[in-house]
């Protein structure tokens, strides 16, 4: 690509333009984190998932354990470790308690 004189000053007189007025920068595109598996996004940065274009509503928990279980493809976790990372306690050994939850949970989420 060529440029000429006139395009340079051209793209100096918008540079300073942009420059002069801040609040362009509020238009900026910026990164969005996404975890992608077949057919279903999970964009982090929003809390969104979209499957097969389209939104799924999930509740707070719901969405934790989904990002948990996408970022931990291809392992095994059990129940107790996924309610001591999505629940922020430890089970104290009630396994009973946490596989009931978590189970719920995940009922919930695989209807789509």
């Amino acid at each position: 690509m060529e440029f000429k004189a006139q395009d340079s000053t051209a793209f100096d007189d918008m540079l300073a333009f942009v420059k002069q007025h801040p609040d362009f920068e509020k238009l900026e595109i910026s990164y969005e984190p996404t975890l992608s598996l077949s057919g279903l996004e999970i964009n982090l940065s929003r809390r969104r998932v979209i499957n097969n274009g389209q939104e799924i509503e999930l509740t707070v928990k719901e969405y934790d354990i989904l990002c948990l279980l996408a970022a931990n493809k291809g392992r095994v976790l059990t129940y107790e470790q996924i309610y001591d990372k999505v629940w922020g306690e430890i089970s104290a050994g009630n396994v009973v308690l946490c596989q009931d939850l978590v189970q719920v949970k995940i009922r919930n989420f695989s209807l789509f």
